[in-house]
């Protein structure tokens, strides 16, 4: 399968006047978080919550700065999540795209919303 790429945007429900941020992020299934490069942060000028352990697809492991919320916006879904800062991309990881009720359609390379619930996102609280 190749990357899967999209455009999400990006802001801070504490600052609602701040303006959204549209940026291309990967759609990483592999990630459990968002992640975000520092400049993004600081654009959404969002508060530092905690240090967070993030162990990166080559083994390595790393302590990062963990800040939020960030409001995800995406087609007709939104979610609000924490993010880790780091990288020069902003990842899209399990759990907000689990949150959205979003899926990774492999074939067109494309991310999309779950065609199986297309107005209002589901989830299982089971």
């Amino acid at each position: 399968m190749g990357l899967v790429y999209s455009q999400i945007k990006l802001s801070n429900p504490v600052l609602p006047d701040l303006s959204a941020i549209t940026v291309r992020c990967l759609a990483d299934t592999g990630s459990t978080y968002l992640v975000i490069p520092e400049h993004i942060a600081i654009q959404l000028k969002l508060a530092i919550l905690e240090t967070r352990e993030a162990t990166t697809a080559d083994g390595g492991s790393y302590s990062v700065p963990y800040a939020g919320p960030v409001r995800v916006h995406f087609e007709n879904r939104n979610c609000f999540v924490g993010a880790l800062i780091m990288g020069d991309e902003v990842l899209l990881g399990a759990v907000p795209m689990e949150d959205m009720d979003l899926v990774v359609m492999p074939k067109m390379l494309k991310l999309a919303v779950n065609p199986d619930s297309p107005n209002i996102p589901r989830g299982l609280v089971k």
